[in-house]
């Protein structure tokens, strides 16, 4: 598949059929995947393959507190765990609150496979680490491997979806996949045959987010449209 093409139909896909997955696709996708760029090119991350269901279905019910939280913020009108506005909702009655059913999380025992993506905090440069403001540097060593893992699948025509929300959970999680203490969870990917492929994604237009010199400066200019 071309890469543009990859690029502009990888869409994050929350249902699967019940076609298996191979050690051997999973393989090739790893093995294109583990191109992506890290810190100092120190390569901390880690892959947990995650066949064992009963395990997969652990690591949905972990997500379910979180989600459940984030349902209640943006039914109070806020933007869900905001670094910069502080969230007003309560979290005992957010977590006592029954919501809609996370159909993907309450049976990911049922997907295909699941990768858990860890980084190893000892191995990683976080150059904003004394900044007064939440860390952003340390995913740099890790997200490109995500990303790269979700493009090498559709390649493969296969989807998934990058989900976080099992990270409060991480010291949990920890201890059920063996994980080590300096290992960060950073994402955990159902992947598998998507029920259906979207090939039209939503995203801004490049004018909207990029302006030349300075952050109030003119958009980037696209190409020019011949009106002959």
């Amino acid at each position: 598949m071309d890469l543009q093409e990859a690029m502009r139909t990888t869409f994050a896909c929350r249902e699967f059929t019940d076609d298996p997955v191979s050690d051997e696709v999973l393989h090739r996708i790893l093995d294109v995947a583990r191109f992506a760029p890290s810190g100092g090119n120190r390569q901390g991350g880690h892959v947990v393959v995650v066949r064992d269901k009963g395990v997969r279905q652990r690591l949905g019910e972990l997500c379910v507190p979180t989600l459940r939280l984030y349902a209640a913020q943006v039914a109070a009108g806020e933007s869900p765990f905001n670094t910069v506005v502080p969230s007003v909702v309560d979290v005992a009655t957010a977590l006592d609150t029954p919501t809609e059913p996370f159909a993907l999380f309450e049976h990911l025992g049922d997907v295909p496979v699941a990768l858990v993506v860890s980084v190893d905090l000892a191995a990683v440069a976080s150059m904003d680490k004394d900044l007064d403001r939440v860390g952003l540097v340390t995913g740099a060593s890790i997200y490109p491997l995500v990303w790269n893992i979700l493009l090498a699948a559709r390649a493969e025509g296969l989807g998934g979806v990058v989900t976080t929300a099992v990270v409060p959970a991480e010291a949990e999680v920890q201890h059920l996949l063996d994980l080590p203490e300096t290992h960060a969870v950073a994402a955990l990917i159902p992947l598998g045959v998507p029920v259906r492929q979207l090939t039209r994604l939503k995203r801004q237009p490049v004018e909207d987010f990029t302006t030349v010199d300075s952050f109030d400066g003119p958009p980037l200019a696209g190409p020019a449209v011949n009106e002959a």
